[in-house]
């Protein structure tokens, strides 16, 4: 059996891994112990179960939640001479069918899905036959609904792993609270025993944290330039309205400063030619939503700026971890503005509608489907009687509809259809609640930080349980 570090020379070119990235990979290889992995972004986490992956006799199991991203790590691995590949809804039924047989003959080492995947009875049936040395969850912060971004079917993963054999799993993320861990392990149908945990931390010593208060636009806009100014490279502007990113597009356009410009309103070819142009080019500002970042691997971005609040240590730790992966110097600047608070608190009204709101919606695509097929959202608009085009609880719907199986098809292409009747978790008014109170306290703590006097590090440390961070030194509050 080749040794770990004899494949990541062969197939990666490394000399050596880095931190704790060969002790969990021995862990799993010798002592086939299940595991969670709470790693930054950027810590290489991927490498952690695809070299077990080339080790192993069977074939690895990932499930990823974002199909453009598990293409590009498909198309990566394969420039490696890796055997692997991806099946999900972009892929032709006839290419399905010869990369699920090709995994099951044990001719791909590695095959990414997302969980939706187990959903289809031919999958599953297929599936069954495979030799399965290794399940990897990525992104496993999905599988609990207190996490920032539960997706109903990775609470299922315990079903699917009972399906595939309860194979050695391995499950990864950023971000995971204390309590999110224990949901992870439980919805995993495994013993907090049986389950070997990794904390990494942040141990980004290279990453300046800072947060500033400001007052309107102008503060802003003279903050944002004054950090393009000292910190000089790659630089990624965060904001949480498209409205607001536009204005400050313009703005910086008065200024003669050239960016580009990203969110999920853009066409998907104008989104792709934006994301490559930015990971190609040396000292390139992108402005852009939090639609932007999943899968970007660029080691050399000097500035994080969060011109708006986000919504939660989560989200705010995710993406400040783009930054200064090369070790060079790089400042993570929030900008704190009252008001800026105000729109996530709807955001977050927005995103958890009642159980009465499901129930209305559901019962239009129930009795008026073929409305609702020719005339889209704004018909269901109009039947909720609210006026408000940023009020986007129909989407919010909509979207949870989709995650939890109850409807097939995109209202955009006019085939949206109910398959199925409405989930208990979208009745109950107590859940929802709870849910609704959850999502609140994320933004709380997210102000807590904001205001913190002692360290911006050892805060993020602490609300993620990560053991032993100490005063860094290089925040604002430090230094």
């Amino acid at each position: 059996m080749k040794l770990p570090i004899d494949i990541l020379k062969q197939y990666y070119g490394f000399p050596q891994f880095r931190g704790v990235q060969e002790k969990i990979i021995n862990k799993l290889i010798l002592d086939k112990k299940h595991s969670l992995v709470l790693m930054p972004t950027g810590g290489g986490k991927s490498l952690i179960y695809q070299i077990p992956a080339l080790i192993f006799d069977g074939g690895t199991i990932v499930i990823s939640p974002l199909i453009a991203l598990m293409q590009d790590q498909v198309d990566a691995l394969k420039k490696r001479n890796i055997p692997a590949e991806f099946i999900n809804s972009t892929v032709s039924k006839e290419n399905r069918e010869k990369r699920l047989q090709s995994f099951v003959s044990g001719k791909t080492k590695l095959l990414y899905v997302t969980p939706e995947r187990f959903r289809k009875k031919d999958f599953v049936s297929e599936i069954k036959k495979a030799k399965i040395s290794l399940l990897a969850i990525d992104e496993a912060h999905c599988i609990s609904e207190w996490g920032h971004d539960f997706r109903p079917d990775y609470s299922r993963i315990g079903e699917f792993r009972a399906i595939i054999g309860n194979p050695l799993t391995v499950a990864l993320t950023a971000t995971a609270t204390i309590e999110v861990q224990k949901d992870i392990v439980e919805k995993l149908n495994l013993r907090s025993e049986e389950v070997e945990l990794f904390h990494e931390g942040i141990k980004r010593p290279n990453l300046r944290l800072e947060a500033k208060d400001i007052w309107g636009y102008d503060d802003k806009l003279a903050k944002i330039l004054d950090a393009l100014k000292t910190y000089k490279g790659s630089t990624i502007i965060y904001f949480s309205l498209i409205k607001t990113l536009d204005e400050f597009s313009g703005y910086l356009h008065a200024n003669k400063i050239n960016h580009l410009v990203y969110h999920g309103k853009l066409e998907p070819n104008n989104r792709k030619y934006v994301q490559r142009k930015f990971l190609q080019n040396e000292n390139q500002i992108i402005l852009a939503t939090n639609a932007f970042g999943m899968g970007i691997d660029k080691s050399d971005i000097r500035l994080i700026i969060h011109a708006e609040i986000p919504s939660s240590i989560e989200s705010y730790y995710q993406e400040i971890g783009r930054a200064g992966r090369d070790g060079k110097d790089s400042l993570c600047l929030l900008l704190y503005d009252q008001s800026d608070l105000l729109t996530q608190m709807q955001f977050i009204k927005w995103s958890n509608p009642s159980a009465e709101y499901y129930a209305r919606i559901y019962n239009i695509l129930r009795t008026d489907g073929d409305k609702v097929a020719s005339m889209g959202v704004e018909f269901i608009r109009e039947q909720m009687s609210f006026k408000d085009r940023s009020d986007f609880r129909v989407e919010a719907v909509l979207s949870m509809l989709d995650r939890y199986g109850i409807t097939d098809g995109e209202i955009e292409k006019n085939n949206l259809k109910l398959v199925d009747i409405l989930h208990p978790n979208l009745e109950d008014d107590g859940r929802l609640e709870n849910k609704l109170m959850n999502d609140n306290k994320k933004l709380l703590a997210m102000v807590n930080y904001f205001k913190e006097e002692n360290c911006r590090r050892v805060f993020i440390s602490d609300y993620f349980g990560f053991p032993g961070e100490k005063q860094c030194g290089n925040c604002d509050c430090c230094s």
